[in-house]
């Protein structure tokens, strides 16, 4: 059984000569809403305010620098318009659908990168279109029900989220299925592996400090080996692991 630093290292090698797509790639995923994290992420916001730092952990806000994140609305209710209301549901709506349809084709562009079986091109962000409802749906549910449980308290919605982590790797693998099997198929491999995906984000939060230090710019470096390393991980649990990433992680 693998640890953070194989899957990690299957990350590095399977990137090795291959920086520059994913860069690319993990900026226009980023663009798109398809990137997120289950694991614990360091942000520094820079604000009129001054700094503060901010540890989220699977979406969440568990701790701050500052008292807490407070959001100037003053803006929106001088000019609220319905024009501008709508608008701004539109975009989000829109938003919403685009990221969930490439977060699935990231997934594979990422699995290719790890089988190197495939190239890894930046057209495997655009690939799945045609199953976009399924995408959708799939991650309706998913927000849906970690918001749910979160209302219990953080941590079942914590905890949801990571069962539900392999969900777009699924799809990109089996985009036939429906949105509620691929959630089913995710829950499954991850039974009883939901902590090993922690440690793995876990072990990136040095690398988080330094990439926040940098304004964010070393997200743009971190953000493609995170995920990288992320689909070694699917790999593994999902039991589809394949030759070159399986003799790579006993080195």
């Amino acid at each position: 059984m693998k640890c953070g630093a194989d899957f990690r290292s299957i990350a590095r090698n399977a990137l090795s000569g291959k920086w520059g797509i994913a860069v690319i790639t993990g900026l226009i995923a980023s663009i798109f809403g398809a990137v997120s994290s289950n694991g614990p992420e360091w942000k520094l916001n820079i604000g009129d305010s001054g700094a503060n730092i901010v540890l989220m952990l699977g979406g969440q806000t568990i701790y701050s620098t500052d008292s807490g994140l407070n959001f100037d609305i003053t803006a929106w209710i001088i000019g609220g318009a319905i024009f501008i209301i709508l608008s701004a549901l539109v975009m989000a709506t829109v938003s919403f659908i685009l990221g969930s349809i490439v977060a699935i084709g990231y997934a594979r562009f990422n699995l290719n990168l790890i089988d190197r079986e495939k190239e890894a091109e930046v057209g495997a962000l655009f690939a799945y279109f045609a199953y976009w409802k399924t995408a959708v749906k799939a991650k309706l549910l998913q927000a849906t029900h970690i918001f749910l449980w979160s209302l219990l308290f953080v941590i079942p919605g914590i905890v949801v989220g990571f069962s539900y982590a392999m969900t777009d790797y699924v799809l990109a693998e089996h985009p036939e299925m429906t949105a509620r099997e691929a959630i089913e198929s995710s829950k499954q491999m991850m039974s009883g592996n939901r902590f090993r995906l922690f440690c793995l984000q876990l072990s990136f939060i040095g690398w988080d400090i330094l990439a926040s230090l940098t304004l964010g710019i070393g997200h743009l470096w971190l953000t493609p080996y995170k995920q990288a390393a992320t689909a070694a991980f699917y790999r593994e649990v999902s039991g589809t692991e394949c030759t070159v990433c399986a003799s790579e992680g006993d080195i």
